[in-house]
């Protein structure tokens, strides 16, 4: 079906009145909003799209959430309910509701594959403690369900969350639920740990666990692989010598293992050795061997080396494929040769090669890199004509830009036409927005988006960086209610805040002379069992001291007290720690100041010379220094965002 672009020119409308940078009108015109073609259309389409704006709509309020799902008319059918959570995306939360709602219905019934993909989701979540009910209510509700797969989805998300004791935790639990771990069980365990960087752990792990499961080819891989990862190459040779006492040949996995760990060491000449090795063995090298060699040379802008590669594998009638194609796009548009990148795109095309988004992605980014948003437009538009679908990445990407030149109506149509053809926005994308309207002065609408991520479930930890900018702009911007609303929505959603997370709030009140305030919330964080950084207590009982508050002074000291007595710290100590501190960082700040001041100076001489007036911006940067509290100036970023924001007030 053909989207109508009603919807979008009234975001744009919007826009304006939120007195956004105008874009070029070109801009705008380029861009056709479709969705039949990307998003899957078939007899589950409308009822997905309808439960998905219902989640989006009610999600916050549970009661009305239910009533709106039953009153949706969508039957519970086989295949449903997966489709709703592929639909959610990243936005676990949403899927999760989905879930629980669906499971308490009486016609329906979860398959295995269902439970495995909402543990799965929990755990991407780090909801571990609900993926272990879901478990336990499966050992209840349906046994037969328990299968190996499930406890290694488990184990996947621990290992990449680096809790490598609960990953083995795992193996340990799978006989309580009738399932006893095997080779195959303990070799996904050895593989998860090792491509997380945990790769000291698992060899650990596989000499204890030798005589309960006995090697594999597969074991040793995976070390291998973990060793060369991380660099470590004598390790690697050691596995190696090992694997083959154990009576085990080196396989074209395990050579491309290590030409992976010679090429990624910048050992190239070690790897083309290992190549002549393969085919003197008999193991001739394959497409995955000649592009790891390509990728190497690429990533070092040895383009004419990669180019001699590529020959060498035609000549010996290895054909290449996308992914090989994929590494000579990239490496030729982050040389800048974008012409070179789309020769290459015809190329894989003319022999058969079907281009993804991720092909795409890499000429994207070297349009973003040159701000050519038209261009990028042209192209999406282009690979949409070749049946290729931007995914998620070429829409961040995208949008990035957009918000990078301050076209924030074109990335608000981006945003809307991402949705509308299937796709959710993760988290980075959430993010890259929330940048880009503070970067205008959109705070209103830079709530709205992070409010937002957190609703779906994208803020599973705090993003110290995003959450840290935002109060920052709010507070210097006098909007404490605003502030204090983003604050209670993250704390309302049941986030794990850690020490962290609080001292960046009560230090932005306190730096925008909040006192009583952060004296509130550091009473608050401390009623959930989290002590203080000393520098945070030093900083608080300074500023009450100003204050002349003698009895929020004193109630603080005292919890402080006993918190400390809890933990074997000694007051005295702690306290001195927490002077300490804040003189260090009063002399860094000062130090930084004189430094930037000298800086200042010569940039008002360059641009006295110049004609130029761009000196005002930079000397306006320490207006906001306060005589106590002089804050380090830094740069908000989102992945690759380069959005220059003013200066934090939060150390």
């Amino acid at each position: 079906m053909q989207r109508s672009t009603s919807g979008s020119w009234t975001i744009v409308e919007h826009l304006v009145r939120i007195r956004a940078k105008p874009p070029s009108s070109h801009l705008i015109a380029i861009q056709t909003l479709t969705t039949s073609d990307h998003a899957l259309h078939d007899d589950f389409s409308s009822d997905v799209e309808n439960i998905y704006r219902i989640l989006r709509k009610f999600h916050s309020r549970p009661d009305k959430l239910h009533l709106a799902l039953h009153d949706s008319g969508a039957p519970l059918r086989p295949g449903l309910v997966e489709r709703v959570l592929s639909r959610c995306g990243d936005a676990g939360a949403l899927g999760f509701r989905f879930f629980t709602w669906a499971s308490k219905q009486p016609d329906y019934h979860p398959s295995p594959t269902m439970y495995k993909s909402v543990v799965k989701m929990l755990g991407k979540m780090r909801q571990f403690g609900a993926a272990w009910a879901l478990v336990d209510e499966m050992r209840r509700e349906a046994p037969d369900f328990i299968t190996h797969e499930v406890f290694i989805v488990l184990m996947r998300r621990f290992a990449s969350s680096r809790m490598v004791s609960k990953a083995v935790e795992v193996l340990d639990e799978m006989p309580k639920y009738g399932c006893e771990p095997d080779e195959y069980v303990f070799g996904c365990l050895l593989d998860a740990l090792c491509k997380n960087g945990s790769v000291k752990e698992a060899s650990s792990l596989f000499e204890d666990m030798r005589d309960r499961f006995p090697p594999t080819l597969r074991h040793f891989t995976s070390l291998l692989y973990g060793w060369c990862k991380a660099g470590k190459l004598i390790e690697a040779k050691v596995v190696l010598v090992r694997m083959r006492e154990a009576g085990f040949d080196p396989d074209i996995v395990v050579y491309n293992t290590l030409l992976s760990g010679f090429a990624s060491a910048g050992k190239i000449e070690d790897a083309y050795d290992l190549l002549r090795e393969m085919r003197r063995k008999g193991c001739e090298p394959n497409a995955a061997s000649y592009t790891t060699l390509i990728q190497a040379l690429c990533s070092k802008d040895r383009m004419d080396e990669a180019m001699l590669v590529f020959v060498e594998m035609r000549r010996c009638n290895c054909a290449a494929d996308v992914i090989t194609y994929a590494t000579l796009i990239s490496g030729f548009s982050k040389a800048g040769k974008i012409d070179k990148a789309y020769e290459f795109v015809d190329e894989m095309i003319e022999r058969g090669c079907k281009p993804n988004a991720s092909v795409y992605l890499s000429v994207f980014l070297a349009l973003e890199k040159k701000e050519n948003l038209e261009e990028c437009l042209e192209l999406k538009l282009r690979i949409l004509k070749a049946g290729c679908f931007p995914d998620l990445g070429v829409y961040n990407t995208v949008i990035r830009l957009a918000c990078k030149i301050g076209e924030l109506k074109q990335a608000m149509v981006l945003w809307d036409e991402m949705e509308a053809s299937g796709l959710s926005p993760g988290l980075d994308t959430f993010v890259i927005m929330i940048h880009g309207f503070l970067h205008q002065g959109l705070l209103i609408e830079a709530c709205k988006y992070f409010k937002e991520m957190v609703a779906r479930g994208l803020l599973s930890a705090p993003q110290y960086g995003t959450l840290k900018d935002l109060l920052n702009s709010l507070l210097r911007a006098e909007k404490i209610e605003l502030a204090k609303e983003v604050w209670e929505c993250i704390v309302s959603k049941g986030i794990q805040l850690n020490v962290y997370a609080w001292t960046i709030w009560i230090h932005a009140l306190f730096s925008n002379k909040h006192v009583k305030e952060a004296c509130s919330y550091c009473l608050d964080m401390m009623d959930a069992g989290l002590m203080p950084q000393p520098d945070t207590f030093a900083k608080l009982m300074k500023g009450l001291k100003k204050l002349y508050n003698r009895q929020i002074a004193a109630e603080i000291t005292e919890k402080v007290r006993k918190m400390a007595a809890e933990r074997n710290v000694t007051f005295k100590m702690y306290k001195r720690r927490g002077v300490m501190d804040l003189e260090k960082k009063k002399a860094r700040a000062k130090a930084k100041a004189k430094k930037d001041k000298g800086k200042r100076g010569a940039w008002k001489g360059r641009s006295a010379n110049s004609g130029g007036g761009r000196g005002h911006g930079r000397a306006n940067l320490l207006d906001i220094y306060s005589e106590d509290d002089v804050p380090q100036m830094h740069k908000g970023h989102c992945n690759n965002l380069q959005l220059r924001s003013s200066s934090s007030v939060v150390e």
